[in-house]
């Protein structure tokens, strides 16, 4: 429920839509601007059309204070969450990929275009880095929110995100933007010039450049009290209660131990760990605390199970990445001939991204013989645990080797080249397209080489059982010596793409028109992993190489659509679209995987309109997605640990020993691909109307629907590991490169999990009146109703479950609401805006944690309350060459709400892909034009 505070800022919006829908009523002034949009092949006057579709123009980019374009998308109402965000590069190797996800339905079901052209993804399969979209090119951006595969083929089953470049600039501007959080940590800045030459119409040509500059700097976690720690106190129902996401690997070290049978026994010893530095010194040390997993309570001498200090890793990590950015847009269009016009449009974009986490976690073998088991492990163990010792381990966490620094590099390459002619009463238009993704992924700081650390431990020079700080000096220098930089692997996506595109008018009918639209297109994708030498060849301490990928396959597609004017006002528009989607070819395995799928979707689509201010729209179609590359042919490889900490799966006797790690502990994750895998097909609807009573107000209300069946995704681990039993066929043994034995892992691998529903209502309010002796006032709400968002469990067929207002086993969260409203008073050439922002509360994850008050651990189940923020933003236009902007960004300093969640990122106590830790932030933008 909304506290009263939010029912006050909520009550003052709704007070403002008010007097600025009322007002315009009575007002009859210029009518609000409609423009064609994406969705149809076919050229026509542009007017409100059947499909639902968002505008995002130049100015509103402007006035929405983003500094990068996936701020700008993702925070979109529409935008439901089950996407992406460039904060979980903390905790991932993702590069700072960030993704649009319309309605939630997820980031591989929404297609993203550049000029209307698909550009090269990330990976093997259809996601779209937003980070690679050159953002001071962008003319304007077009969104619909409708399915629509029967004209652009696979991956746009949620709806298409166009971005429409610059063209036919004359002239030249330069913007330099500065933004500053309050606090530390987190300013921003950017500067971009664009020059534009010649005119199409009179000159016969036209060339625009763009370049733009930006640098991020980092947010540490101890720059934000909500975001500090990972040893989290809180008050619920009253009842004081402690989350703990701290990491057994410590600063000092604790020792794990394990027992082995002797000869004759029948029974096993359970296993023990503690910490020696707690034992001697009746704490834990700095940045420690005293585990609240453990099964040991605090002031017992017991010696069987867990007595282990735990590290607050969040303390050391970045929450919000240092990155620069760096892109270049050129295009050119020129007549050859009177009806023929040659263009070709060139986009580079390097994002230079910065990851910094916690310390290396290192499991360091401890020999019975060496002196660190004689002082620091034997006196703890009693006569028959020496006696029986099989293994002894010390869970470390290396801080006195720093942070663990990855820099990724990525580079995004887009060239088009193509013609446009008319011909009689049909327009023409073909190109060819290369587009490539590509990364460097290297490691700067905090991981070791091999060689040098082996040998610190051989020569006893590392002391694990000490706090960090207490090494000596030449100790010092050998760990300084021994950090490894250099690239980890190198990967790249390549698109090779043909297409051709004709519509123009067949025959007449009584009300109109018959229209044609047809096309046709050929792309290749071609998806390249290779790991480095030194990460191949044992180089780097405990580190497991990315495999090696060199994979590809071709899509071929064609497409009809017709436009019908049925009767006066009523148009109906029918397309259909043939894929065939190749084989993958793997050159490094020397053979196919999968097999040639090939898919028919169509779509019907009208628009009525029932009175001069009343249309009516609608429309049904069918889509298809097929599956990634690497989900289908991907080997079983390690993709890191487990977010969260879990018990054995499979405890066996209890002792603890291998393959079990003791107490709860991350345990090793692979992945894996399925060569049955099946395309993903869909059926969606919309049902729709526009209102404009008057040329001042308009309004929007549109029903949406799709329905998914045989969608791929994979068992979570909190999936599994909460029932193992039912999930035991994904489990497995694993020894990393530095343990000493082999222990369980988590194999998320890829299957048609079998059907999702999603059901929601876009609307829109928008509203312009004039003030006597204050100017214009101008209004825009708009926001997302979410009614269903259900899907059927992994691994099953009928088993449904859902996100919809609650955080679900797929660990995403669909909002039941998400909306925006945007109040702008224009007095003369200054301009005053009020952006308030909205969000849902949900359901958070349930989580273990321990009642202070009795001491006993107990689930809890939060609810993360309604998220609401406010940006304003002041303008000045001082000249036609001159403007001037002030803005606020989270003007009350609303902190994320706290959420348990336990994924996406190494971030504890809040969720970053839903808010943003910068809190309130100052931004200047200068722009001149010349």
């Amino acid at each position: 429920m909304a506290s009263y505070p939010q029912i006050r800022r909520i009550s003052a919006a709704a007070a403002l839509v008010a007097v600025s829908i009322g007002a315009a009523h009575a007002q009859e002034s210029q009518q609000l601007e409609r423009i064609e949009i994406t969705g149809s092949s076919i050229k026509r006057v542009a007017n409100e059309g059947s499909l639902p579709v968002q505008l995002i123009t130049q100015e509103d980019i402007k006035a929405s204070g983003a500094t990068n374009v996936a701020d700008l998308i993702q925070r979109l109402p529409a935008m439901g969450g089950n996407l992406t965000i460039g904060d979980i590069a903390i905790g991932s190797n993702s590069g700072g990929i960030a993704t649009a996800s319309i309605h939630g339905i997820g980031e591989s079901y929404t297609l993203v275009l550049l000029n209307g052209r698909r550009i090269a993804p990330t990976g093997s399969g259809s996601r779209i880095n937003l980070n690679s979209i050159p953002m001071s090119a962008i003319e304007r951006i077009e969104v619909l929110t409708d399915g629509a595969s029967a004209l652009y083929g696979s991956d746009a089953i949620a709806g298409v995100v166009n971005f429409v470049l610059k063209r036919n600039v004359q002239g030249g501007n330069i913007t330099a933007n500065y933004s500053n959080p309050v606090g530390s940590g987190g300013s921003a800045a950017n500067i971009s010039a664009t020059y534009g030459l010649g005119d199409l119409e009179r000159d016969g040509y036209n060339v625009v450049a763009t370049y733009r500059r930006d640098e991020q700097k980092q947010l540490k976690s101890g720059d934000r009290s909500f975001a500090k720690s990972a040893y989290l106190p809180f008050t619920f129902g009253g009842r004081p209660y402690a989350y703990d996401r701290t990491s057994t690997s410590a600063d000092p070290a604790n020792a794990a131990v394990v027992f082995k049978r002797l000869t004759g026994e029948t029974t096993t010893l359970p296993a023990y760990s503690f910490n020696p530095y707690r034992m001697t010194n009746g704490q834990c040390a700095t940045n420690n605390v005293y585990s609240l997993s453990n099964t040991i309570p605090a002031n017992s001498n017991a010696k069987a199970g867990t007595a282990q200090c735990a590290f607050d890793f969040v303390s050391t990590i970045d929450i919000y990445p240092e990155s620069t950015r760096d892109a270049l847009y050129l295009t050119g269009e020129a007549k050859a001939g009177q009806n023929v016009r040659v263009y070709t449009d060139l986009a580079f974009t390097r994002l230079d991204l910065t990851a910094r986490i916690a310390p290396n976690p290192v499991p360091i073998a401890i020999g019975t013989s060496s002196p660190l088991f004689a002082k620091y492990v034997a006196p703890y163990l009693t006569p028959a645990q020496i006696a029986h010792v099989d293994t002894v381990t010390a869970n470390y966490r290396a801080t006195d080797f720093g942070t663990r620094d990855s820099q990724t590099i990525t580079d995004a390459k887009h060239a088009v080249v193509g013609a446009k002619a008319d011909i009689g009463e049909w327009s023409l238009d073909g190109a060819l397209t290369w587009s490539q993704n590509s990364l460097d992924e290297r490691y700067i700081g905090g991981y070791f080489k091999a060689k040098e650390f082996n040998n610190i431990l051989s020569t006893g020079a590392l002391d694990p059982f000490v706090p960090s700080g207490n090494q000596s000096a030449a100790t010092q220098q050998l760990i300084k010596d021994s950090i490894y930089h250099g690239t980890i692997r190198e990967a790249s996506t390549t698109l090779k793409g043909a297409d051709v595109r004709a519509s123009g008018e067949l025959f007449k009918l009584p009300a109109g028109m018959v229209s044609l639209g047809v096309g046709a297109d050929f792309r290749n994708y071609h998806y390249k992993q290779t790991p480095s030498a030194d990460a191949v060849g044992g180089v780097i301490y405990n580190f497991a190489p990315n495999p090696a990928y060199d994979m590809q396959r071709d899509n071929v597609g064609a497409f009809a659509e017709f436009l019908i004017p049925v009767i006066k006002d009523l148009e109906a528009t029918a397309a259909v679209r043939y894929d065939s989607i190749s084989k993958i070819k793997d050159a490094i395995n020397k053979r196919d995987f999968g097999k040639t799928e090939t898919a028919a979707t169509y779509k019907l689509s009208a628009r009525y309109k029932a009175t001069q201010s009343l249309l009516v729209r609608g429309s049904y179609g069918t889509g298809f997605k097929a599956p990634d590359m690497l989900d289908i042919a991907q080997p079983l490889v390690t993709n890191g640990v487990t977010a969260s900490s879990y018990d054995c799966p499979f405890p066996g006797d209890g002792s603890g020993a291998a393959p079990c790690k003791p107490g709860k502990s991350q345990y090793t994750q692979l992945s894996g691909g399925n060569e049955a895998l099946k395309p993903e097909k869909s059926k969606q609807l919309t049902f729709g109307v526009r209102f404009d009573p008057t040329k001042n107000f308009g309004a929007s209300l549109d029903y949406w629907q799709v329905k998914l069946r045989d969608a791929v995704s994979a068992v979570s681990a909190n999936q599994a590991f909460g029932d193992p039993q039912l999930y035991k066929n994904l489990f497995t043994t694993y020894k990393l490169p530095a343990e000493t034995n082999a222990y369980y892992a988590f194999m998320a691998l890829s299957t048609n999990i079998g059907q999702s529903i999603y059901k929601g209502v876009d609307w829109s309010l928008e509203g312009r009146t004039a003030i006597e002796g204050l100017g214009r006032l101008t209004t825009t709400v708009n926001g997302t109703y979410m009614i269903k968002a259900s899907y059927t469990r992994p691994g099953t067929a009928t088993d449904f479950t859902d996100s919809l207002g609650k955080y679900g086993v797929d660990a995403q969260v669909i909002f039941r609401n998400t909306a925006q409203a945007r109040f702008a008073l224009e007095t003369g050439p200054v301009t005053n805006a009020l952006t308030v922002k909205y969000r849902s509360g949900y359901t958070d994850i349930s989580q273990t944690v321990r009642d202070l008050t009795t001491g006993a651990n107990t689930r809890v189940q939060l609810t993360v309350p309604n998220y609401i923020t406010f940006d304003y933003q002041g303008s000045y236009r001082y000249s036609k060459a001159l403007e001037l902007r002030l803005g606020i960004a989270n003007l009350t300093n609303q902190a994320p709400p706290f959420t348990l969640r336990d994924s996406s990122g190494h971030q504890v106590g809040y969720d970053p892909r839903y808010a943003s830790p910068l809190g309130r932030t100052v931004y200047l933008t200068g722009s001149y034009n010349f």
